[in-house]
This record gives C-alpha cells, sequence and structure tokens, in this order.
C-alpha cells in the first residue's frame, strides 16, 4: 500500500477524512455512529414494510411516505461502507470511480426526498383544500406515475454533472472534508477551471431542492388560509396536526441542507471539524429523525406497527 504522501498526488485517488482530530478516538466515536445508522436503517425499514403489510395504510399519504422511507434508505446505505471503512479499519482511500458513484446515489437520493417532501406537501394541500376530490385526483395510477417522475428527475440531470466531473484533473491536495464524497468538495480539488461545473451544480440544485421548498412553502400558505376560514376551533386543530408530521420532516431535512451549502459555499476558512460535523448531520439526521416523527405523531402508522411488532401488547 503506497504512503499518504505518494497517494495524494495519485490521478484517481482521494483520502475521505473522519472526525478531524479525533483520529485515535474513532473506535469510540464509531459507537454512536453505528447506533444512529441501526436506528436509521430499522426505523425506515418498518414503517417501509408496515405500510406495504397493512391493508389500512393502503392510502395516497402513507404510499407518498413509504418512498420518504426509501430514499432516507438509499442515503444510510450509501455512506454506510465508507463511514465503516474510516472508523473501524482506517480505509480513507477512495477512488474517482467509486467517488463518482458515491456521489451519483448521496446526491440522487437528496433530490429525490426533495420531490417527495414537495408531493406530501400537495397530498396535504389537495386533502385540507380540496377533500372532496382527494380520492378521484390522487388515484394509485397518479400516484406511481408521480413516483417513477420523482426516481426520473432525481437521477437524469446527475449524469451530466457527474461526466463533467469526471474530466477534471486534480493536482492539488486529495484529502476531502467528509466521510464520504460530496460534489462541491470533490470539484475544490481541482486545478482546472470549474466555472462550467459550479454553474450547473448549482442550477441543478435551484431547479430541484430550491424550487420544491419553494412550492412546499406556497403549498402552505394555501394551507393556512384554508385552515383559518374553518369555523370550528376543533376542526382546525385537527386540520393543522395532519400537517405537523410532514412540516417536521422538511425542516428535518432543509435545514441541514442549507447549512451545509452555505459552509461550502462561504466557509471556506470554517475549522475542518466544522465541516464534518455538519455533514454528517446533513446525512444522517433526516433518516434517524423521520421515523421517529411518523411514528410518534401518526397514529395510524404507532398502532400498525405495535399489531405487527407487538401483537400481544394490543
Amino acid at each position: 500500500m503506497p504512503s499518504f504522501n505518494q497517494s495524494i498526488f495519485h490521478p484517481a485517488v482521494f483520502f475521505l477524512t473522519g472526525i478531524p482530530g479525533f483520529e485515535t478516538y474513532h473506535a469510540w466515536i464509531s459507537i454512536p455512529f453505528c447506533c444512529l445508522y441501526a436506528i436509521a436503517i430499522s426505523g425506515n425499514s418498518m414503517i417501509w414494510f408496515v405500510i406495504i403489510t397493512e391493508p389500512s395504510l393502503h392510502e395516497p399519504m402513507y404510499y407518498f411516505l413509504s418512498m420518504l422511507s426509501f430514499t432516507d434508505l438509499g442515503l444510510c446505505l450509501s455512506t454506510l461502507v465508507t463511514m465503516v471503512g474510516i472508523f473501524w479499519f482506517n480505509a480513507r482511500e477512495i477512488s474517482l470511480d467509486a467517488c463518482i458513484g458515491q456521489m451519483f446515489f448521496i446526491h440522487g437520493f437528496t433530490f429525490m426526498e426533495s420531490s417527495v417532501l414537495l408531493a406530501m406537501a400537495f397530498d396535504r394541500f389537495i386533502a385540507i383544500c380540496n377533500p372532496l376530490r382527494y380520492a378521484t385526483i390522487l388515484t394509485n395510477s397518479r400516484i406511481i406515475k408521480a413516483g417513477v417522475a420523482i426516481l426520473i428527475r432525481g437521477t437524469t440531470a446527475l449524469v451530466p454533472l457527474l461526466l463533467l466531473l469526471k474530466r477534471l484533473s486534480f493536482c492539488r491536495s486529495r484529502v476531502l472534508h467528509h466521510s464520504y464524497c460530496f460534489h462541491p468538495d470533490v470539484m475544490k480539488l481541482s486545478c482546472a477551471d470549474t466555472k462550467i461545473n459550479s454553474a450547473f451544480g448549482l442550477a441543478i440544485v435551484i431547479a430541484t431542492a430550491a424550487l420544491d421548498l419553494v412550492l412546499i412553502l406556497l403549498s402552505y400558505v394555501l394551507i393556512i388560509h384554508a385552515v383559518l376560514s374553518i369555523a370550528s376551533p376543533e376542526e382546525r386543530k385537527k386540520a393543522f396536526g395532519t400537517c405537523v408530521s410532514h412540516l417536521s420532516a422538511v425542516a428535518t431535512f432543509y435545514i441541514p441542507m442549507i447549512s451545509l451549502s452555505l459552509v461550502h459555499r462561504f466557509g471556506k476558512h470554517a475549522p475542518p471539524l466544522a465541516h464534518t460535523l455538519i455533514a454528517n448531520i446533513y446525512l444522517l439526521i433526516p433518516p434517524v429523525m423521520n421515523p421517529i416523527i411518523y411514528s410518534v405523531k401518526t397514529k395510524q402508522i404507532r398502532k400498525a406497527m405495535l399489531r405487527i411488532f407487538l401483537p400481544k401488547l394490543i
């Protein structure tokens, strides 16, 4: 195995980063990380399984929730191997091709999750603002088409973006700031002109995550307007209650994502530890929190999980 100084300028090798300054404690630090991965994978798998096997949950809202769990599972599994490799075996090296493959899945599942959250906002908008037409608008065939569109939207634009990255030459330090490959992080290490890459990457983010967030906020402006027109306080409370889980999921997803983007764009002088912590929060918090949010806040999910996994208690 080549030494660090020899490998750092190898044309196809990058070095991932664990927790800077705490390398000797990686084995201990891996324990909470492994717990978070276990919670995320088991929690999302349970929700996915419950929605598929429980007939009472075969409704549009829960179909979209199953899509959210699928994207969260994809995000976790996309980084699990490199995370375990760094903390347990100090396996920091990753080839450019492997790095591009990991970026495809990480960014693809990120954009898909953004699209799913938008679809869930549309679901809440129809349920509250036009409840009589809810079943005729959100039919099974339309939900399937929405799922296919989310998949295509989340992956299509990434192919040219990653091909543009592959053509770059890298002659600077090959040390990445995270325990996984992240497009802005890899792009900064190139010694070639990256204006096209940066502009195209920004255009993709604006056309996907940023646009989705604007439309989600717009849908909730309309929802709030519709709810405030309801005369009964109990009905208002019930209508707002159906949105709490989704709003929590939106905040859990977008706040870390925006924070990581700001750190990469404006935090050139931020300590490496800040980059690493925000990157791990961005990747792990949504998959960990979403199953907790929906199992606690959604009575139907909670009851179905108890029926399947704790039938004696029921």
